[in-house]
């Protein structure tokens, strides 16, 4: 999970898929899996699951769902990652870790994981976590939430112009998230999202995620420079 900010060669943004934080049916979710993946190039996935009162998601249906799902992703060549528990993460062998302000710090993630994974670090609407995090080496930050959403209570809303400044500024990557989905992703993009993370635009779409993949990555094509 690579950029650069060439503006002469930047290339296009590229998709960031979020499971549901509840899946109930994990064969039909795997179902729904092969074919958004199988509709357009998927950049990485990253497992989120809505955990307990402990925080912890570490019980045997979350695991063998997420074997599951990294099994899927892995024949499409999909980065997976684990959204905030990096020992999970390393149990599971997956790509990386999405950590949170709240969670572990960015550097015990990465003595823990080891420099090939992928780290990436929320930092909700702040230039000063997202500088502090890039200095320290993650490798990628995420801003939002930029719309309403129906998975989670948003902790902040940023405007577009966030994206645009970081694009100008820094080289780390961004990934845009929050209430992202084929009607409104296309200001996200053109603002300078290297990645657009998108969860229930994708699995709750009327028409199926294979379709709203399709729109999404069209839409990530139309606005490369």
């Amino acid at each position: 999970m690579s950029d650069t900010h060439d503006d002469a060669a930047r290339p296009p943004c590229q998709l960031y898929l979020i499971t549901p934080p509840r899946i109930d049916d994990v064969p039909k979710f795997i179902t729904d899996l092969d074919a958004a993946l199988s509709a357009a190039p998927v950049a990485c996935l990253q497992i989120r699951f809505k955990t307990d009162d402990s925080g912890s998601w570490d019980n045997s249906a979350h695991i063998q769902a997420a074997r599951a799902i990294l099994e899927t992703a892995r024949n499409y060549d999909t980065a997976v990652l684990i959204n905030d528990d990096v020992n999970m993460a390393k149990d599971l062998e997956a790509d990386g870790v999405h950590i949170g302000q709240e969670d572990m710090p960015y550097g015990d993630a990465r003595a823990i994981l080891g420099p090939n994974a992928i780290i990436g670090v929320t930092c909700h609407d702040s230039r000063d976590l997202a500088f502090e995090a890039g200095l320290a080496g993650a490798d990628y930050v995420a801003f939002g939430a930029f719309f309403d959403t129906p998975t989670k209570t948003p902790k902040t809303r940023v405007e577009l112009e966030m994206l645009s400044w970081w694009q100008e500024m820094v080289e780390v990557p961004c990934v845009a998230i929050g209430g992202i989905n084929p009607s409104n992703a296309s200001g996200v993009i053109s603002a300078g999202a290297d990645f657009i993370a998108v969860s229930s635009g994708v699995w709750a779409h009327a028409n199926g995620p294979a379709d709203a993949v399709s729109q999404l990555y069209a839409l990530c094509q139309s606005h490369s420079s």
